[in-house]
């Protein structure tokens, strides 16, 4: 079983059991966003601003690791017209339910992102990408196939961990001990650390260095417009208190392609 293997069916578990980001939303709050009432998270507390989306109606956006009937319920809502992509079973599930419930089509693939995504180039005007990128090893590759299935103009907005959360060994109580060389990677680390994350249902994480994150995102070509940070919520440990933990960003491929680098 590989590693993404390990991923989906810990996901799985995590939905069944109640995750935070495995409940779909309610009826109420469907017809809420129909009248303009809306609001969806790239990372755990912040609202990304409506701005960074510009006009839904009519918009073809890809949910990328978004399944949970969450955000694609609210983008339909508003009049676009929604493809998500996951590789967990139970996470669609959360997605047929709500389209169902609310009587509208959407497109629902099971894939996963560290291969080819299963769609044409310049096939989506906005991607949507809240923080998954965590249980990716290879986060170039995601980049880069966010550029080629967006058309010209289109958007790519992405929620990611900065890394913090890795560093240390217990985030939950002080003194804070650092335990973890950033970019943290149980692949190619120790084989009892990885035993351990899978064992305690925690999945095959990594961290990713800004260079990968940020730097990788203009390397696939696309143009920085915005971004901010973000915290764990309140109660969910003390690393919060004192430093952001994740990162949002706002990226644009260009309308027409650019200048070749030292030219």
């Amino acid at each position: 079983m590989n590693y993404t293997d390990i991923n989906a069916k810990t996901v799985d578990s995590w939905v069944q059991n109640g995750w935070e980001w495995g409940r779909p939303i309610s009826h109420e709050t469907f017809e809420k966003a129909k009248n303009g009432e809306w609001g969806v998270y790239l990372t755990p507390t912040k609202i990304v601003p409506h701005e960074w989306f510009g006009e839904m109606r009519g918009k073809k956006i890809l949910g990328l690791a978004s399944g949970g009937g969450q955000q694609i319920p609210v983008f339909t809502a508003l009049g676009a017209d929604c493809t998500v992509l996951d590789y967990s079973q139970e996470q669609l599930a959360r997605e047929r339910l709500v389209a169902q419930r609310e009587g509208y089509a959407v497109e629902i693939v099971r894939g996963d992102m560290t291969q080819p995504l299963p769609f044409a180039d310049e096939s989506f005007d906005l991607v949507f990408h809240p923080v998954s990128n965590c249980y990716v090893e290879d986060v170039q590759h995601v980049w880069d196939e966010c550029f080629r299935v967006l058309r010209p103009g289109g958007r790519l907005l992405a929620g990611m961990d900065n890394g913090l959360n890795f560093l240390f060994d217990d985030v939950g109580t002080l003194p804070l001990t650092v335990s973890n060389p950033l970019p943290f990677n149980p692949l190619r680390g120790s084989r009892a650390e990885l035993e351990r994350m899978v064992a305690q249902g925690e999945g095959v994480q990594f961290s990713h260095s800004l260079e990968e994150q940020l730097g990788g995102q203009l390397k696939a070509g696309f143009l920085l417009r915005d971004l901010f940070e973000d915290r764990d919520p309140e109660g969910s440990g003390l690393l919060r208190d004192f430093a952001p933990q994740y990162i949002a960003t706002l990226a644009e491929k260009p309308a027409a392609p650019g200048p070749e680098m030292g030219k």
